[in-house]
């Protein structure tokens, strides 16, 4: 496992990845379905939930506590990919507005569905 400033840069690599995979995918999403529903949200809060629970089976299953990937992916890559304080500007912008429900359902989708995705990777990787 990398140590000190090396570990850093492993963060800072995976960081400055996943903000640009959230933007490309934020932005994708939100041009095919607008920007009435934050989905682009949804949608790297859900992708980012799995594949976090995915890492964490696979470093668990194989014994690679030692090893970068929980620093570059976990840490970095997927820490700058979700968005919890973006979730929480848009359902409270929505509240603001006084859309109830669509505030309502951007947390139940957002909360449901990140934590089904998380279950299902994990249920993945018992086999």
């Amino acid at each position: 496992m990398p140590q000190g400033l090396a570990l850093y840069c492993f963060i800072a690599a995976g960081g400055a990845t996943g903000a640009c995979l959230r933007y490309f995918v934020t932005t994708s999403v939100d041009s095919l379905f607008g920007k009435h529903m934050p989905f682009g949200t949804l949608t790297v809060n859900v992708v980012g939930s799995f594949a976090l629970a995915l890492l964490y089976g696979v470093i668990e299953r194989y014994d690679l506590s030692d090893s970068p990937y929980r620093a570059l992916i976990g840490v970095g890559l997927l820490g700058a990919f979700t968005t919890f304080s973006t979730f929480s500007v848009e359902t409270l912008t929505l509240l603001e507005n006084e859309l109830w429900l669509k505030a309502a359902a951007n947390v139940f989708l957002n909360v449901g569905a990140c934590l089904l995705a998380g279950w299902l990777a994990i249920e993945l990787m018992k086999g």
